[in-house]
């Protein structure tokens, strides 16, 4: 993964979660700045960081990681099936074509 898209993920968790850079960077015991460089791709964090990160923010490494490993497949085929569980049989059937559709399309 590159420093780009990981730092779009922790943005995006960050910012689903609600907070702000300074209360996820005192939460994961790093420099404001240093998060902000993560976010913005500027640098890539270490395992250690990383790890405080994803801790901080109540995410899996799946959460991050599932675009490029094969074990984020699971969490791709939760999160599809949570928004699939909501919807009524007909409604459910119209996403599968949609997704057909797509995939012919790729």
């Amino acid at each position: 993964m590159d420093k780009v898209s990981l730092g779009n993920k922790i943005k995006e968790a960050r910012l689903k979660k609600g907070v702000t850079q300074q209360e996820l960077s005192r939460a994961a015991d790093i420099n404001e700045m240093y998060l902000s460089e993560i976010e913005r791709g500027v640098k890539m964090p270490s395992m250690n960081v990383f790890t405080k990160l994803i801790v901080a923010l109540d995410i899996s490494a799946d959460y991050v990681l599932r675009d490029v490993t094969p074990s984020g497949k699971e969490f791709v085929y939760d999160e599809l099936t949570q928004k699939l569980d909501g919807l009524t049989p007909q409604q459910r059937k119209t996403a599968a074509d949609i997704l057909d559709a797509y995939i012919r399309n790729l």
